[in-house]
């Protein structure tokens, strides 16, 4: 299922969540002109959890952060930018600008961590905002459980759009990450296929958690008939 747009409209124009896209997609495209230096670039900024635990001086304790901030790829990027416009604004938009950054930052902290502690002695660089964005998801899921994502399902190789319930379409997601990160556990990979697996279900798990440490008091009480009012 490939998340096209949600049926929740914020109130106002999501300037953090926008500006998130522009840094990511701004480093990205260094990235890309750096060449063959890019890998340099990921070996230095990206979480290496080996690394990290053998010397963990303020240099790797910053690439906790700095990694949230690159990716490996085209498709890699594009994904989760595509899922941080579709659910970031709407987060934002109960949080606040401020809250909501440090409320990013905070799950993408978590994330890395999380994968640091399944995967200790790796020396593979991880990298990528889906630690971050995973934290979006799981503070989406407490805040609008009701509202309807349209999803584009390929059925009999034909493109079909889909409403899919945000309980269910961020509960299958949540599911297969956990999943696919005790397949990675069995099969001792690191990784499996290269995906931080358990960096996104610690994201997520903590996005559940803070999120009502985030919410700006006038909404914490609140509660509306559906997802389209008062907006």
């Amino acid at each position: 299922m490939i998340p096209l747009y949600d049926n929740v409209h914020a109130r106002s124009f999501s300037f953090v969540n926008w500006a998130l896209i522009a840094v990511n997609v701004a480093i990205f495209l260094f990235e890309v002109a750096l060449g063959a230096g890019a890998e340099e670039l990921v070996a230095v900024f990206g979480v290496v959890p080996a690394r990290l635990l053998d010397h963990p001086g303020p240099d790797q304790i910053a690439t906790l952060f700095t990694s949230m901030f690159l990716h490996g790829g085209w498709s890699h990027l594009l994904s989760n930018m595509l899922a941080l416009y579709i659910f970031g604004d709407n987060v934002e938009d109960r949080m606040g600008g401020g809250r909501y950054l440090a409320f990013y930052l905070l799950c993408g902290l978590a994330a890395a961590l999380t994968h640091v502690f399944f995967n200790p002695d790796s020396p593979v660089p991880t990298i990528g905002a889906s630690g971050a964005i995973s934290g979006v998801l799981g503070a989406y899921l407490i805040l609008y459980p009701t509202a309807r994502v349209i999803t584009l399902i390929p059925i009999f190789f034909l493109p079909w759009l889909v409403e899919v319930p945000a309980l269910v379409y961020l509960g299958v997601w949540f599911l297969s990450q956990l999943l696919n990160g005790a397949l990675a556990i069995i099969m001792d990979a690191q990784g499996f296929g290269g995906v931080a697996w358990w960096a996104h279900a610690g994201g997520f798990v903590a996005g559940i958690v803070l999120v009502g440490l985030f919410i700006q008091r006038r909404y914490q009480r609140r509660v509306y008939a559906d997802e389209y009012w008062p907006w």
